[in-house]
């Protein structure tokens, strides 16, 4: 699958078909991801991979909706390190553009996946730490749920020439 077909036809997938994802395509994922563009190139982004069915299972005990977890293979938690993340409020960005590379990869490699925001619900963030035992310094961003999609979503056209502006407003 090509880069803009990938972009044009990904689509959050929520129901999952058995089975486990292999590890070089988790390790595909997160290459994925630590190669999005970041500030000052700080790279600030940590990922927490759950692939155990009991820690699975617990996400949806810290988020309101993130039920897709009782069929996922596969969660991985974004997360940022603020000590790392010398651009003050950059690793939002920085992290999201991971999020997305992870997205995208998944669905190239016949994946579906499904972006959970974390941050900036106070409750999610504190959630997530506690869950996942973070330090202070570590904030999660995201979750994403992944798995062999047992859903098929068509393409959609989200292009609106009414929000293109050239030069001006």
């Amino acid at each position: 699958m090509d880069a803009m077909e990938a972009i044009l036809t990904r689509r959050s997938i929520r129901q999952y078909q058995p089975g486990n994802i292999p590890e070089e395509t988790v390790k595909l994922l997160l290459e994925a991801g630590m190669s999005a563009p970041s500030a000052k190139n700080e790279q600030p982004w940590h990922f927490i991979v759950i692939n155990q069915r009991d820690r699975l299972d617990e996400i949806p005990l810290v988020h309101p909706f993130a039920r897709m977890m009782n069929m996922a293979s596969l969660a991985i938690v974004v997360c940022a390190d603020t000590q790392v993340a010398d651009s003050i409020g950059f690793w939002v960005q920085d992290c999201s553009a991971a999020t997305q590379n992870i997205l995208l990869a998944a669905h190239a490699s016949g994946l579906g996946a499904v972006w959970l925001g974390v941050y900036p619900r106070e409750d999610r963030v504190k959630a997530v730490q506690a869950l996942m035992a973070l330090p202070e310094h570590i904030i999660p961003l995201c979750i994403i749920a992944a798995g062999y999609p047992a859903e098929k979503k068509a393409r959609e056209n989200r292009y609106q020439q009414s929000r293109v502006h050239y030069n001006h407003w």
